[in-house]
């Protein structure tokens, strides 16, 4: 038997459902939100400069100042 996408998509949501209840199922369903923008551009532009030497350094001197 060959069900729709609907069909598919209303089975899952009431499976969903009947074993995490009506608060878990909309938790689990916003794990898969696409979201918008693009990560590859915002990483681009916020490490715009910054060198991995940078990063290091960055790094070791709050190893100090936790210690």
């Amino acid at each position: 038997m060959t069900s729709s996408l609907a069909e598919i998509r209303e089975r899952g949501i009431n499976a969903l459902t009947r074993e995490l209840g009506h608060s878990g199922m909309a938790q689990f369903i916003r794990q898969f939100d696409n979201g918008s923008g693009s990560y590859t551009e915002e990483r681009d532009e916020l490490l715009k400069g910054v060198k991995l030497d940078d990063i290091v350094a960055s790094i070791k001197e709050r190893k100090k100042t936790c210690q």
